[in-house]
């Protein structure tokens, strides 16, 4: 998709605004995966659709936990994002595999649980996947204190826990480190003279434990920084999902700065 679809795009970015507002409580927690590229002209959107559902909440019933996911293959194409990785560029062909999308890997995609693809012209449904996911059964998962190791500031500490897994299958649990804030001025490629902006930009997904039916999780879990990071920019996302990559079992959010 290109820019022939702009002004769709603008009314779709025009009706999420108009129609944000603060959820009255943050219900169930759904996870929407975007995968992108600053090197995809169709993609800027995408990452302005993410930024305000993390912002402004706008879905009654669900806090939407977000994620970025900078694939690597627009990386050859003139600009290489400074945020994408391999991780993410496979994390989306399991998930191709698993929904079975016969367009193969593209960007941008939204993957909400872990079991429904959304692409940029049908971002309508969104709301629709979302209120599907919420509708499902949850493990509530929870993230203690975000601490730095006194001994080295590049260190992160938490603590993972969850309730029983109550549900049929085991689930792997991941923890993803993003940035709440990331601008970019990109020199080349499709936006080449773009400045960027990015919500919760995944800098390492991490798979820490396994969640086994019937039973639960608790587990510290630590964590490294980049150099000159700075904490208050950081959320960790844990999340509890089917192998596969499948559905997801239950997902919580925690800023360094709460």
């Amino acid at each position: 998709m290109r820019c022939s679809v702009a002004l769709l795009l603008c009314a779709i970015l025009f009706s999420l605004v108009s129609l944000a507002m603060p959820a009255a409580t943050a219900d169930v927690p759904v996870l929407i995966e975007l995968f992108t590229s600053e090197g995809c002209s169709s993609c800027p959107p995408a990452d302005g659709i993410l930024q305000r559902l993390d912002e402004f909440q706008p879905i009654a019933g669900a806090q939407l936990v977000v994620l970025s996911e900078h694939v690597t293959y627009w990386d050859q194409l003139g600009w290489k994002d400074p945020n994408s990785s391999s991780v993410f560029t496979e994390r989306q062909s399991s998930y191709e595999n698993e929904l079975g999308v016969k367009e193969g890997p593209y960007t941008p995609q939204f993957i909400v649980d872990g079991s429904q693809s959304v692409s940029l012209d049908k971002v309508q449904q969104l709301e629709e996947a979302v209120n599907k996911a919420k509708a499902e059964a949850r493990v509530a998962l929870r993230i203690g204190e975000i601490t730095v190791d006194p001994s080295d500031p590049t260190t992160v500490r938490t603590h993972i826990e969850s309730d029983v897994n109550s549900e049929k299958h085991n689930a792997d649990v991941y923890v993803a480190l993003a940035l709440n804030h990331v601008e970019s001025q990109v020199l080349r490629g499709e936006n080449g003279g773009q400045h960027l902006v990015h919500v919760a930009v995944v800098q390492q997904l991490t798979k820490v434990g396994k969640l086994p039916r019937g039973k639960s999780f608790a587990q510290d879990v630590q964590l490294k920084l980049k150099p000159g990071e700075n904490l208050k920019n950081v959320r960790l996302v844990a999340f509890a999902q089917e192998s596969g990559p499948g559905k997801l079992l239950g997902v919580a959010m925690r800023k360094a700065a709460n």
